[in-house]
């Protein structure tokens, strides 16, 4: 008895050695890239075969937000055309997800089915042609250019989350809202609208961190007059500036971090159940 209870507290004991490596490895995987990349943005010196740099500073960082640097610029061009993709991607999805959650649509699916097509195609053989579509009518070059080609992919996320979120909302509370005398309009906003607000946040968020990585469209339709925090990345990266390149890439990583976390906040189960539907 003692000694078959001694092989089953070994054996479990060893279970521990495998996950232990299985979860080390992810750690390492996730995690690994995230420090080189820290390291990388106060690494004053640091070539091979060295692990760890052999100076650190901050002159980099003085380098990227210097008034010539470009960094400050693209961050508020990336900023102000993400800001300016979630009112107009909003503006879009709110009425077009409560019809699609409210209404008996025909081919509704089908609907749905239709704002991916931004993502079924190559966006390079899509962005070729917008770029030259756009220069022949003087967007090309423009935020406002830019805000359209990021708004194509975010209404994705907005159009779909808002769907969801406005499925999730019982319609009893809507008809008890207009029982009491409360028109179409203000049922719609007392009611339905503040609680769909979770759902609509979240995919806020989501279309902001879309066009805050957007590079493809940036480049073909905004560069080199419109400057954008993931074309900074690029150029530095290509040019063997790996230090800009790092803060750079550090800046775009942080927001959505800190996004990703109000997101699994925001969105909950009844809505995530609900998107597709």
């Amino acid at each position: 008895m003692t000694t078959a209870s001694s092989s089953r507290s070994l054996l479990a004991a060893l279970w521990w050695v495998p996950r232990g490596i299985v979860f080390g490895l992810m750690a390492f995987f996730i995690f690994g890239p995230l420090a080189n990349l820290v390291l990388w943005t106060v690494a004053e010196k640091w070539y091979f075969p060295y692990s760890l740099p052999l100076e650190y500073g901050f002159s980099s960082w003085a380098k990227v937000f210097a008034p010539r640097g470009g960094a400050l610029d693209s961050l508020r061009n990336s900023l102000v055309v993400a800001v300016l993709t979630v009112i107009v991607s909003l503006i879009l999805a709110i009425p077009a997800g409560y019809a699609l959650a409210r209404l008996k649509l025909p081919l509704r699916s089908a609907i749905l089915l239709a704002f991916l097509i931004p993502q079924a195609f190559p966006n390079l053989t899509v962005y070729v042609n917008v770029a030259r579509i756009f220069y022949e009518i003087g967007l090309n070059g423009t935020i406002p250019g830019v805000v359209l080609v990021h708004v194509s992919h975010g209404l994705v996320y907005a159009v779909w989350i808002a769907t969801a979120a406005f499925s999730a909302i019982d319609t009893e509370l809507e008809q008890a809202a207009r029982v009491t005398g409360a028109g179409a309009l203000r049922a719609f906003f007392d009611i339905t609208l503040p609680l769909a607000a979770p759902g609509l946040m979240a995919s806020a968020i989501f279309v902001f961190l879309e066009s805050l990585d957007e590079f493809t469209g940036s480049y073909f339709v905004g560069a080199p007059d419109v400057n954008m925090l993931p074309l900074l990345l690029y150029t530095t990266a290509s040019g063997g500036n790996y230090q800009i390149a790092s803060i750079t890439a550090l800046l775009l990583l942080i927001p959505s971090l800190v996004f990703m976390l109000i997101v699994e906040r925001f969105l909950k189960a009844d809505v995530l159940s609900r998107v597709g539907h």
